[in-house]
């Protein structure tokens, strides 16, 4: 049937999803119309409806600026730089950054044709020179792309007199030396730092 293939196709797009995993959830929404199917159609039709991009920072919010931009408990003098919007909600999950945020929408990507006018870096260099900014976070990826767009960013921040640092990376707490790929080890081993 066509509108059982569409939908499987569709599902299929969502990013963990492949063919046989979209149909399967078809066939478990169709057979869960009333209670699960239709209400979330509704929900989904609500969150398109009622969710904006805020105007400062790159978040999904119901209002822009959003609810973390607009909150005067967070300490402006703080920037974390973030990659997507899922990133940010990491973060804020974690409980333990109570600065700003700014969503770049991607990474420099040379082979994919993403260049800086592609991401919100304007933006960004806008923040940092209008606002009481003293240091930007870059929280990027450490992927080739993510450090990448990280080293340029640092070196655009610099030249501005802003204060840029980076995520630690290394060993994760609770990890076993055993466990861990040699790329790690050598970051970790770079980044070691002094106890006393």
């Amino acid at each position: 049937m066509k509108q059982i293939d569409d939908a499987t196709r569709m599902l299929a797009r969502l990013p963990g999803l492949g063919p046989r995993s979209a149909r399967r959830i078809v066939q478990h929404l169709l057979t869960r119309r009333d209670n699960l199917l239709l209400p979330l159609a509704e929900e989904l039709r609500r969150l398109a409806d009622s969710l904006a991009v805020c105007s400062v920072c790159g978040n999904w919010d119901e209002r822009s600026p959003c609810s973390l931009c607009v909150d005067a408990k967070r300490d402006r003098s703080l920037l974390c730089v973030v990659e997507q919007i899922a990133d940010l909600w990491a973060l804020e999950r974690s409980a333990c950054y109570r600065g700003q945020y700014h969503v770049l929408g991607g990474v420099l990507s040379a082979l994919n044709g993403i260049g800086p006018d592609d991401l919100r870096l304007a933006k960004l260099e806008q923040r940092v020179q209008s606002a009481e900014i003293q240091e930007v976070i870059l929280a990027t990826n450490l992927t080739l792309e993510g450090q990448t767009t990280a080293h340029y960013i640092a070196a655009r921040l610099t030249r501005m007199g802003v204060k840029a640092s980076r995520l630690a990376r290394g060993v994760p707490i609770g990890g076993e030396l055993d466990y861990m790929d040699e790329g790690t080890l050598s970051t970790a081993i770079e980044a070691r730092q002094k106890i006393i």
